[in-house]
């Protein structure tokens, strides 16, 4: 039996892994990658790539990343299936970043915040991965309340959480969580 990719309008239940926990509303699966350790944006880009491959639209956006990041180039390769989002404009670490720079790079995050929300609104995908999301929150550029408020929005699609920092909140709004650990390095 052919999968069909569903389409922004309407929202097809083929091809989602029967073992994904949805609750009775039919809400789709929220899922975080937290931890020290490095991989987590690389895991859940390879969990996009697997849904992609079962023919379900995927959208990433990427926060907190910068704008010339080697790796942005390469992972826009991927479209049309999967599609890649930032919106940043400055190419330096948003923490290095003097305070008249943050601010307008704050600006241009929350533009990025706005788009998540219509993307979920208008159920333009199967699953969002909102990579580097955590560290809004933990700077202080999307408020809990705006958090919750997006993650309402999700309707059938699955969300990829990804960041340092995990709040019990967003633990308890996750239905499932994996802490990447560095156990060894050569650096």
């Amino acid at each position: 039996m052919e999968q069909k990719r569903s389409t922004g309008g309407e929202r097809s239940m083929a091809g989602r892994d029967p073992r994904s926990k949805e609750d009775s509303s039919g809400n789709g699966i929220i899922s975080v990658y937290t931890g020290e350790g490095k991989g987590k944006s690389s895991a859940a880009i390879g969990r996009a790539v697997k849904a992609a491959a079962e023919g379900k639209a995927v959208v990433v956006i990427q926060f907190l990343k910068g704008k010339g990041l080697g790796d942005y180039q390469f992972l826009r390769r991927m479209e049309p299936e999967i599609k890649i989002f930032r919106f940043e404009k400055s190419n330096e670490n948003f923490d290095e970043l003097p305070e008249g720079k943050k601010r307008e790079e704050i600006k241009n995050l929350k533009n990025g915040i706005c788009f998540a929300k219509k993307v979920l609104t208008t159920g333009e995908c199967d699953l969002l991965v909102l990579d580097e999301i955590l560290g809004l929150l933990e700077n202080g550029i999307l408020t809990m309340e705006e958090f919750r408020c997006l993650l309402e929005n999700r309707g059938d699609t699955h969300i990829m959480l990804t960041g340092i920092c995990l709040t019990e909140d967003i633990c308890a709004a996750a239905d499932e969580v994996f802490r990447i650990e560095t156990v060894k390095t050569l650096e």
